[in-house]
């Protein structure tokens, strides 16, 4: 695809998601309105504004990451609009602010190469821990800046603006650092990790010295889960960081031994929390616990059941029954909207996205670069297989959104750059 095709799916894409908003406004018994002419207007500027920053500083990235990422965020925004038109305000406004921070990382990184990363990976790691702690702060003291607690779970960090308040989940960015310390890590410890193992029948066993950085993984995500209650990032950083183990070392040994750590301590967390167990009770018996727990899963099936093959149709569906849809189950309002066409068309767009972005990974020459590139788009295509299997019923619902398309700004911002970061990995291989 040439940078002409991918700026004309830009504008296609942001004329779908306009579009989508004149259908949902019709359902309404409305019309075409300023949100129309505004929906279309930032798109193009946000994703045009990325599209031109990788024509200046990425000239040789790959054109096939962008379309699928616009018609991902297009169909999302349908479905926050016509959830929470006053949530899919300021979905746009954070658009553009992920959309700017994924042009500003692009040309910082144009002076500097991606290697800067690796140099300041200490750095980048101490960053990420604090980002990761900030939502412990407390409630309720005088400094602006304050944790919260919502679901049980403290996941978010206040900012008092004074007029108003500014919600930011830090694990959407710190998620990045981790990868970037770790891809780091592996890439110098490589050569150790691969060599120094034992062979059982076919499996190859790591040295027990050599669990060490995967048990202190273990660990961090544990006590994430134990402070905040954060059962999704605590998932979704260890198992990235697991299969970044394996891609590194093709050491099947790695994933054993994670498998049975994920599952001792989702255990121990079961019997320890007791919003594990509603999870759990949920995710085994929704309709047996119908007026509770499971409810939101329930109304999910309905949502997906009700949908067929081709949905009811932008705005005539019913999925603000579902609690948090626009955040949680926005997958399964696709379901009930778009149908069953819609949810295969989803999951085609992220599948292009993760084979792309593993693409750039196996094409690159630098084990650094190669590693980062695998560990980005690991982590992304875990994390929506949690959310689409936890509405699915596949797994346990975790609570992180769907890249690109549930609401959130934090989440927003942190995959527009990891795009960004991507797309500058695939220029300085190509160069």
């Amino acid at each position: 695809m040439t940078r002409r095709a991918e700026a004309a799916t830009i504008v296609a894409a942001s004329g779908l998601a306009a579009f989508g908003v004149v259908l949902v406004n019709l359902a309404r018994e409305g019309g075409v309105d300023a949100q129309v002419g505004l929906t279309f207007l930032v798109f193009v500027i946000a994703f045009g504004g990325v599209h031109l920053a990788a024509r200046a500083w990425a000239p040789n990235a790959t054109s096939l990451l962008l379309p699928p990422v616009v018609a991902l965020t297009a169909i999302g925004f349908l479905e926050v609009y016509r959830l929470d038109s006053g949530r899919a305000g300021l979905q746009r406004w954070w658009l553009l602010i992920g959309a700017s921070l994924a042009a500003v990382t692009l040309a910082l990184l144009s002076t500097h190469t991606t290697s800067i990363l690796r140099r300041y990976r200490n750095l980048t790691l101490l960053i990420s821990v604090v980002l990761l702690l900030l939502p412990n702060l407390p409630s309720d003291w005088a400094v602006p800046l304050e944790g919260l607690e919502l679901n049980g779970s403290r996941l978010w960090v206040v900012f008092d603006l004074g007029f108003t308040e500014m919600r930011f989940q830090p694990a959407e960015l710190a998620k990045l650092g981790l990868v970037i310390f770790v891809a780091s890590y592996l890439a110098d410890h490589q050569r150790a990790l691969r060599e120094a193992h034992r062979r059982v029948g076919p499996i190859r066993v790591p040295e027990p010295r050599q669990l060490i950085p995967l048990l202190i993984a273990w660990g961090a995500s544990v006590l994430i889960l134990i402070w905040q209650r954060d059962l999704g990032a605590s998932l979704l950083l260890f198992a990235g960081f697991v299969l970044l183990l394996y891609a590194a070392t093709g050491a099947t040994g790695y994933l054993v031994a994670g498998w049975f750590l994920g599952v001792f301590a989702g255990v121990a967390s079961f019997l320890a929390f007791d919003h594990v167990q509603r999870r759990v009770v949920a995710w085994l018996a929704p309709f047996e616990h119908y007026q509770d727990e499971g409810f939101q899963i329930a109304q999910g099936i309905f949502a997906l059941g009700t949908g067929s093959l081709s949905g009811a149709g932008p705005g005539l569906g019913r999925p603000d029954l579902i609690p948090n849809a626009a955040t949680d189950f926005v997958f399964a309002a696709v379901g009930e909207e778009l149908g069953f066409a819609g949810t295969v068309a989803v999951i085609a767009l992220y599948a292009l996205v993760v084979a792309v972005g593993l693409g750039v990974a196996f094409r690159s020459r630098d084990t650094f670069r190669k590693l980062l590139a695998a560990g980005l788009t690991l982590v992304f295509a875990v994390q929506v297989l949690l959310i689409i299997g936890g509405i699915l019923r596949l797994v346990p619902l975790t609570g992180i959104t769907l890249p690109f398309m549930s609401y959130g700004g934090s989440a927003l911002v942190g995959n527009m750059i990891l795009l960004a970061l991507l797309m500058r990995i695939s220029h300085e291989e190509a160069v």
